[in-house]
């Protein structure tokens, strides 16, 4: 039998966010999100009868569906953590994030004008993210869920920069959701994410 992923709820405090409406978070999570976890779940059942003997790399029916599976799967869990980290207070970083972040980029504010300025350059997310081989965090950039992030990195702040995450609130603007973005960030979500790591 297929594994099944679960829908997983909303934050009140994700609805009633500075700068973020009601309006762009039910349309967010309520349909894209939701969108994902649906067709992750499709993809997964169909994998059960898929034909192996027709396995090719150019096309068959099992590479497209495993290739679109990551899509999916990032897709849901991208989100997961995303709305996660928000409906927050915002504001400067503390705990021991703070402490890796001024470790790492030499100061807060050093890192969030990278974190917000990868955050005008890639189409799809940045992510905060600590590197179990070297040890430190990093901001990368991703144009789509299946590209962009090393293998081994762990996420930690999620931002979704895709217009869908904006364009309600903000048209075409990214500058002014980046900001309302960081004024929401739940900054213990994301030490509770370090803290699994005993860091």
């Amino acid at each position: 039998m297929a594994e099944e992923r679960k829908f997983r709820d909303l934050k009140e405090s994700c609805l009633t966010m500075d700068g973020i409406s009601k309006q762009e978070m039910d349309q967010h999570w309520g349909i894209l999100y939701k969108g994902y976890v649906a067709k992750l779940n499709e993809i997964r059942a169909n994998l059960e009868t898929v034909d192996y003997s027709k396995a090719n790399q150019t096309y068959s029916d099992l590479r497209g569906m495993k290739t679109e599976e990551i899509f999916a799967l990032n897709g849901a869990k991208l989100h997961e953590w995303y709305f996660d980290n928000l409906g927050g207070k915002g504001g400067r970083a503390e705990g021991r994030i703070l402490e890796l972040i001024e470790r790492d980029f030499g100061s807060y504010e050093k890192w969030e004008t990278e974190f917000k300025s990868i955050g005008l350059a890639v189409r799809g997310w940045v992510v905060l993210a600590y590197d179990l081989d070297d040890g430190k965090l990093h901001n990368y950039g991703q144009d789509a869920h299946n590209v962009g992030v090393p293998w081994g990195a762990y996420p930690l702040l999620i931002l979704d920069v895709y217009e869908h995450a904006y364009g309600i609130d903000y048209g075409v603007k990214r500058a002014p959701y980046l900001d309302a973005f960081m004024k929401n960030v739940e900054w213990s979500e994301v030490n509770e994410r370090l803290a699994k790591f005993h860091l």
